[in-house]
């Protein structure tokens, strides 16, 4: 489960770049319940969306040239120069080199050898989400891999995350289970799994993540996603011993999985 008790590699912010931040934040708002709120007149269309008072997640305006909307994971990190030296010595590439967020934290991006962006923040004033693992929350964050033999091998050197390896039902592949190093099973805060390139059409066969979202009621979550413009790109469907769930997309494109977890 994903927790806002921060560890190293552990999850513990994400926001979403935008080409209109009004209509995003318009869309989770009516999707989720989020309420968006700016960090101050200076932070050009940057803040958090809150649910119920508590950040969640942030949202910005997508900037970079060519770029799709799209959820950025961040994992925590307590140095972010040393995280940075350690992508490159594994042959990640760094697209934003440690940069302070004006006393709240140090955070970098990356892209991960096989074509994945993700970020780490190295907590300030603000350590980050303030919920996890509830109902219109972050619950669960997943890798899709052109290898994942390879994917294992960089992330856990670089955070010293553990897998463990399930088959999928029906000859489906493996689904290998992610652990912060030196925690117990039940800090299990995401997944990887390998397909090939050109089943990976949102990125053009690059590698991604992208978050999974709790939903009480996942058919009704889905219902507001296709009535707000979004599209709904497979289920709500059934996974046994995990729960229901949809693959969905906001307005822009930007994906994510909504899931209604099953009982324990």
């Amino acid at each position: 489960m994903i927790t806002t008790d921060f560890v190293p590699g552990s999850p513990c912010w994400l926001d979403l770049g935008a080409p209109d931040v009004a209509a995003a934040a318009a869309f989770y708002g009516a999707v989720f319940d989020w309420e968006f709120q700016k960090f101050g007149p200076d932070t050009e269309e940057y803040g958090s969306f809150k649910l119920d008072g508590k950040a969640v997640g942030g949202l910005g305006k997508l900037t970079e040239e060519g770029a799709r909307s799209a959820w950025m994971i961040y994992f925590h990190t307590p140095d972010a120069t040393a995280t940075t030296e350690t992508v490159r010595r594994l042959g990640g590439t760094v697209r934003i080199e440690p940069m302070d967020a004006d006393g709240a934290g140090r955070m970098a991006q990356y892209t991960d050898p096989h074509g994945a962006q993700f970020a780490v923040w190295q907590p300030g004033k603000m350590n980050g989400m303030e919920v996890a693992d509830q109902p219109g929350s972050l619950c669960w964050t997943e890798l899709y891999t052109t290898d994942a033999a390879g994917a294992k091998d960089f992330y856990g050197n670089l955070f010293g995350w553990t897998t463990e390896d399930m088959p999928l039902p029906g000859g489906g592949g493996t689904y290998s289970m992610i652990t912060p190093s030196g925690r117990p099973p039940e800090r299990m805060h995401g997944g990887l799994m390998e397909m090939p390139a050109d089943q990976l059409v949102t990125t053009g066969g690059l590698a991604y993540w992208h978050p999974v979202f709790a939903s009480a009621d996942c058919d009704a979550t889905v219902d507001r996603v296709r009535t707000n413009g979004g599209s709904v790109l497979m289920g709500p469907e059934d996974a046994e011993g995990v729960g229901r769930l949809s693959l969905c997309a906001d307005p822009a494109g930007a994906d994510f999985v909504v899931l209604t977890p099953a009982p324990m």
